[in-house]
């Protein structure tokens, strides 16, 4: 076996795929291996990747590894690779292609290099941008949007400069103005535009535009400086939620979500700290916060620039292209902030210098009135502070998929008196000070994986691989998923180190919201009914038009417009799950997700049932009901 296989399969074996690995069974060049190419050479900082033929994962041992199964015809191969790449896309591309030998079978190697910024984006030349294009986020390669487009043209979005047509000046908050000119002089008393009048002034700031000799607002305008009730007519669903949940985990009982709801509007500059206010008044008295406090007195307080930093930055980060709340919801051990719009810095990146602006305008009036850190620093502040409070670090996911964004803040002091008598039970074994805390992280959070286990411990992503191997294999916790979907439950002998009063970790595990692109905790409830209802029950309850036209449906079908159109139908009559719709359409899960429901989900044509959580295993799909 040569070296670089072996290394590769021992970096398989300890960390699966990853953001720069693809592995594949390779019996031919298929356009999942093109998406692959494509992806590596277009994301930013990530400099490249590899795609190895003919080594896969083994699933028949206890602890899954990777072995060579080898390639056959590897001068096709190659050959059809080469022109693959430079035929297929917007411009050739030159992957080096190499093989090796293992015990006689062969490997193949496709490295592929990052493009540089002024030949991005590569993408489908028959399919144009941005569906042509693709990005490496994770172990998995997605689809460009028109956010990603930005990134690759090194281009800021110019939605938040874009004029409201049906908008006036009197949409404008004169106490929100007001405020920005305080905050403003107590950064620089002597800032040029604090000399002008609020026209000039909101002009120089491009809050407003004149158009055909009448003011207008642009989305800067409204957002930071608008009044509530021209917020609520022009954009009626960008506003705060602040959702109290009882318990650790979201909607435990139907009949009771929250135990309060609160809508938060007005305009960015003013919602800053009244978000906060509301925040800091229901935090136990142990969590009071001081304005202006740079840090916690006492190990139990937290930070106020934390609260600040991670409110300000879900209102300068979000996309305001997607019009729904940012949603604060509070939980009994935690708060976690959800906002529209995945980061467009890579995660490997967040905590670094530097920042991809989404809004361009709205963040320079956060940085210039001192209510945001130094640009790409924001991430960095807040895990400084956290530590020096001795509390968790904050954990964060970005949903490129789902386009959203949540970051986690536990109210937890680590490690505090309780957990360190609780982990005295796990003496015996000999686990790292890193696995303690990600112990004490399942225990409060109900689940964990790797992203999160790096952002609270600071290794890196091979050692937080081992390391969570190692708990495994321990049997403390339970892996659900795969590549990108990899999450991880308690296994029942964790459970057996919990108290009475931790009970509910033990008996609800499947509704304990674990992570499928993350450690998302938000899940829908599934009715016991339809959860009991076979998939022969459902067709019966299917109209007699529909069930005549699967009767019809062959194993073959010319028209994939058919198809399309019957998986259309079918979910709009019932929630299907994948392997139900593989049953009922005779084609096979794989087939149907790569040819039909990913594209379906990205055309907006159908929806998840549990969108918050992509792997649940009664995860079904319905048709999305079109607006009005």
């Amino acid at each position: 076996m040569s070296k670089r296989i072996k290394d590769i399969i021992q970096e398989l074996d300890e960390t699966d795929e990853h953001t720069r690995l693809e592995v594949k069974r390779g019996s031919k060049i298929g356009k999942s291996i093109l998406e692959t190419v494509c992806s590596f050479s277009n994301e930013p900082g990530l400099e490249g990747g590899t795609i190895v033929l003919g080594i896969s994962e083994d699933n028949h041992s206890l602890f899954p590894g990777y072995v060579v199964t080898g390639i056959e015809h590897s001068d096709k191969l190659q050959k059809d690779i080469a022109s693959q790449c430079a035929e297929s896309f917007n411009r050739p591309i030159r992957p080096r292609i190499t093989v090796e030998e293992s015990d006689g079978k062969l490997v193949l190697f496709i490295d592929v290099e990052e493009l540089p910024d002024q030949m991005k984006p590569i993408y489908f030349a028959k399919q144009g941008l941005p569906a042509g294009a693709y990005r490496r986020i994770g172990s998995t390669d997605q689809r460009c949007t028109p956010d990603d487009l930005f990134l690759f043209y090194n281009k800021e979005d110019a939605f938040d400069s874009t004029v409201i047509d049906d908008s006036d000046w009197e949409d404008l908050s004169e106490n929100a103005i007001e405020r920005y000119r305080k905050l403003r002089m107590e950064v620089n008393a002597a800032a040029e535009e604090l000399e002008y009048d609020n026209k000039n002034m909101l002009r120089a700031l491009n809050a407003v535009k004149k158009v055909k000799d009448e003011w207008k607002l642009t989305h800067t305008g409204l957002l930071v400086f608008g009044e509530k009730m021209a917020l609520r007519r022009l954009m009626p669903m960008v506003r705060v939620d602040y959702i109290r949940v009882p318990g650790k985990t979201w909607v435990e009982n139907p009949d009771e979500r929250y135990t309060s709801s609160l809508d938060l509007r007005g305009s960015l500059i003013e919602l800053v700290h009244r978000t906060i206010s509301v925040i800091t008044d229901d935090l136990p008295s142990d969590f009071l916060l001081e304005e202006g406090e740079m840090q916690a007195k006492s190990k139990w307080k937290l930070p106020y620039r934390v609260l600040r930093e991670a409110l300000v930055n879900a209102f300068i980060h979000r996309s305001y292209r997607v019009n729904q709340p940012i949603q604060i919801i509070r939980y009994s051990n935690r708060i976690e902030i959800r906002n529209a719009g995945f980061s467009l810095k890579p995660l490997e990146q967040i905590g670094e210098p530097g920042s991809f602006i989404r809004n361009a305008n709205i963040a320079a009036i956060f940085h210039d009135t001192n209510l945001a850190e130094t640009k790409g620093t924001g991430f960095k502040t807040m895990e400084k502070l956290m530590r020096a409070a001795e509390m968790v670090p904050p954990t964060y996911e970005s949903h490129h998929h789902k386009n959203s964004f949540v970051l986690r803040l536990l109210l937890h002091h680590f490690l505090n008196e309780d957990d360190v008598k609780w982990l005295e039970q796990f003496n015996k074994y000999d686990f790292t000070d890193t696995q303690k805390m990600g112990l004490v992280f399942i225990r409060e959070v109900g689940a964990i994986d790797n992203l999160s286990y790096r952002q609270l411990t600071e290794l890196t992503g091979h050692q937080s691989s081992i390391e969570l191997r190692k708990l495994r294999k321990e049997k403390m916790i339970q892996q659900k998923g795969k590549g990108k979907s990899t999450y991880y439950l308690p296994s029942d002998r964790f459970k057996s180190f919990l108290s009475p009063m931790e009970e509910g970790l033990s008996t609800k595990a499947d509704s304990l919201s674990p992570m499928a692109e993350g450690l998302s905790t938000q899940v829908e409830s599934l009715s016991t009914r339809a959860k009991s209802l076979s998939t022969e029950e459902k067709v019966d309850k299917l109209s007699g038009e529909l069930q005549r036209k699967l009767r019809s449906i062959g194993k073959r079908s010319k028209n994939p417009e058919i198809l399309k159109g019957l998986i259309i139908e079918l979910c709009q009559e019932q929630d299907f799950s994948i392997s139900e719709l593989s049953s009922l359409l005779h084609r096979s899960e794989k087939y149907l997700k790569n040819n039909y429901l990913g594209a379906l989900l990205d055309e907006g044509l159908l929806e998840y049932t549990i969108p918050k959580m992509i792997s649940h295993p009664n995860q079904k799909y319905r048709t999305k009901k079109k607006n009005g």
